[in-house]
């Protein structure tokens, strides 16, 4: 079920018309029942290894609670290995097993281990990493083991950020399932701009860009250097609004019932740095990594040496967490290569009496667009399909003998170019503080907020395409 469905607008119509009515210590089940529907929606079955996990951390959040010394350690590994298990499964195995044939090809044996015939279960990777964040969180004295099983499974379960984050943490998420949150129409109103803001995101801009950038990815050889470019810059456009529109509406549909999530993103395409980069896309991830693998393995607080290593295994996991391709491993080794370019050059710079250039505006400017040519760059390993693929938009990329092309409609394609210089305008008002995320009156006249917002509705439905999945489901 999507958000942008009319189906979902149904179902959330349903569900919160039902949550104000209820008493507070009820809601609960209520949110709990619908999730569970939301869920099977898209396929039914999968709620059997949704349930696995949940029953496996319950219990193991209790014991971990209880126990003390080498104990304590076993039992939280125990649980890691059930999730990591279950994403080693249904996300990996065939991964691995294609790499291990074409390993014994070289010297011409067969593999005998079957492959896997099964499909990815929708968000895996979301739920499992904040199930796991609970036991950790527990594990280390943060969070108090749940009792209830039914506000544990709610945690993992809740429908807003269930198929694609934000990754919360049971310190900021769980205590709120049993806190009264009473109807409050300004709130619901701030909540619904923040909801059509990403729903236009979606709709117009990202779905939009996906018919120019999907017929140069999925068939790069027809097409030349100047098209590349601009499937690769409707690309860049394309998995931001989807992503952030997603995140948009996740947070604003869960502020509807008076839930807080975490803020997933904060106009990353406008970083001055990688550093500054991974501090405003998918936040939510980011954190979970550098509090659950990057601070253990030792975080800045080692050696130069043993710091870029930790650099890389954080990046090149992050890249195999999105997907089971050679593609994610080379996006996230690109990104960690960015981090440590940009960590020497700083150093040098300082080293030869350079450091004063840092500070000036104009290098910062500078810098903001080579982060953006260096992050757009490496979504297209992102989305080739395979690295035979990437390499050959790569070799093409500057091969401007041929025309560009306007894909099936020079019309559609136009628009887009409008719409992605008008988030970008939009972007860097909300960068120099004039502008709230929704439009808030404080920063706009209320007349002014309300036409920007009927604009929108306009826009979605004229401008809306067809309800696509959004990206990141597939994680």
């Amino acid at each position: 079920m999507l958000f942008n469905s009319f189906q979902f607008f149904a179902f959330f119509t349903i569900v919160s018309f039902l949550y104000f009515l209820l008493p507070y210590n009820k809601r609960w089940f209520l949110l709990l029942v619908s999730s569970c529907y939301f869920y099977m929606v898209f396929v039914p079955v999968y709620i059997l290894i949704l349930g696995f996990t949940i029953v496996i951390d319950y219990f193991a959040g209790i014991y971990i609670e209880n126990a003390y010394g080498k104990r304590r350690k076993l039992l939280l590994l125990l649980s890691l290995i059930a999730n990591i298990g279950v994403l080693a499964v249904f996300k990996y195995y065939n991964f691995l097993n294609t790499n291990l044939t074409i390993l014994l090809q070289g010297i011409h044996y067969q593999n005998p281990i079957p492959y896997l015939s099964i499909l990815l279960p929708i968000g895996l990777s979301f739920h499992t990493f904040q199930a796991m964040s609970y036991t950790i969180e527990v594990y280390r004295g943060h969070q108090k083991a749940e009792r209830h099983f039914g506000i544990y499974s709610l945690y993992v379960m809740f429908f807003p950020q269930l198929v694609a984050g934000p990754i919360e943490r049971p310190q900021n998420l769980i205590h709120q399932f049993r806190e009264e949150h009473d109807f409050e129409f300004s709130r619901v109103i701030s909540s619904l701009k923040l909801v059509i803001w990403g729903l236009f995101k979606k709709v117009v801009i990202a779905d939009r860009l996906a018919v120019y950038s999907d017929g140069v990815f999925n068939n790069p050889h027809v097409h030349s250097g100047p098209t590349m470019v601009m499937a690769t810059l409707f690309f860049t456009f394309q998995i931001y609004c989807d992503f952030s529109g997603y995140s948009d509406m996740a947070i604003g549909i869960a502020r509807i019932l008076g839930f807080k999530f975490m803020q997933n993103f904060r106009l990353p395409y406008l970083s001055h740095s990688i550093n500054d980069f991974w501090k405003r896309w998918h936040i939510s991830l980011s954190t979970w990594f550098g509090d659950y693998l990057y601070i253990p393995l030792g975080g800045n607080r080692v050696s130069v040496s043993r710091w870029l290593l930790n650099i890389y295994i954080v990046f090149l996991i992050s890249g195999l967490w999105h997907g089971a391709n050679w593609t994610f491993v080379i996006w996230g080794g690109l990104h960690a290569t960015y981090y440590m370019l940009e960590f020497f050059g700083k150093t040098i710079m300082r080293y030869i009496g350079l450091a004063h250039i840092l500070m000036t505006s104009w290098y910062k400017a500078f810098k903001m667009v080579l982060v953006f040519l260096m992050v757009s760059f490496a979504w297209i390993f992102f989305r080739a399909k395979n690295v035979n693929d990437a390499f050959y938009i790569i070799q093409n990329l500057f091969d401007w003998s041929g025309k560009l092309w306007w894909g099936s409609s020079s019309v559609t394609s136009i628009i887009s170019l409008f719409l992605i210089l008008l988030l970008m305008v939009v972007q860097v008002f909300q960068y120099n503080g004039k502008l709230a995320i929704y439009f808030s009156p404080v920063k706009v006249s209320r007349p002014v907020s309300w036409m920007a917002y009927a604009a929108m509705l306009l826009g979605i439905s004229v401008l809306g395409m067809s309800s696509n999945a959004f990206i990141y489901f597939q994680f």
